[in-house]
């Protein structure tokens, strides 16, 4: 297992199709395996796996930056903060793309929701609210925030999005479907929030398989 600092490295491998769990134990990671493709499983099977008193969760496609890190280590040193998440930026400079995540980061801030990408709490608090929830295909992680929001208010701490550095993130999705695609997966969120994320086949973006 990958150690410096006090912190650890694990990877979840769910399902890859690549050689994703080589490249990480090359690297010094702890490599632990979810048969369900689910990304609340895969979250939850990670945090299952560590040891530490905080848990942060990032994307494979997204790449903190050292000043993030900065940022995320004074918010738990200052021991007002239960957990979070922060904003993010594109790899790209496409004018859609930027206003797209200008959007959600709007929202993010003000609704006090994190995104998927980067999420981070205390880890008793993690699992004394039971973690990700496994019912979600989608949204596990706005459903998360919701409640460790209400624990924070109960605690008289805060739950905080980063924001003076952004999260740099992968806009492939944009690329790979399109607005065309993925505006009908909005409309059904709208319509039908509850039978939409509890079902893998409702929220092809992220288990159709397409790379």
């Amino acid at each position: 297992m990958f150690e410096r600092e006090g912190w650890e490295l694990i990877v979840c491998d769910n399902n890859s199709t690549d050689r994703t769990a080589e490249i990480a134990r090359a690297a010094g990671a702890r490599v632990v395996f979810e048969p369900h493709n689910q990304i609340s499983r895969a979250r939850n099977r990670g945090a299952d796996a560590a040891t530490g008193e905080w848990l942060l969760f990032v994307d494979a496609d997204s790449t903190p930056s050292r000043a993030l890190f900065a940022d995320l280590k004074e918010a738990i040193q200052s021991g007002r903060v239960l957990g979070g998440g922060c904003t993010v930026a594109a790899d790209e400079d496409a004018l859609s793309v930027r206003a797209a995540l200008g959007f959600w980061n709007a929202i993010s801030r003000s609704l006090h929701w994190a995104a998927g990408a980067f999420v981070y709490c205390e880890a008793t608090a993690f699992r004394s609210i039971g973690g990700f929830s496994e019912e979600l295909y989608a949204s596990e992680e706005l459903e998360l925030s919701g409640r460790l929001k209400r624990l924070a208010r109960g605690q008289g701490r805060e739950f905080r999005i980063l924001h003076r550095h952004p999260l740099q993130t992968s806009a492939r999705k944009l690329h790979l479907y399109g607005w065309r695609e993925l505006a009908p997966v909005l409309g059904r969120f709208l319509l039908h929030p509850r039978r939409m994320l509890r079902s893998a086949s409702e929220c092809s973006p992220w288990y159709d398989g397409r790379r």
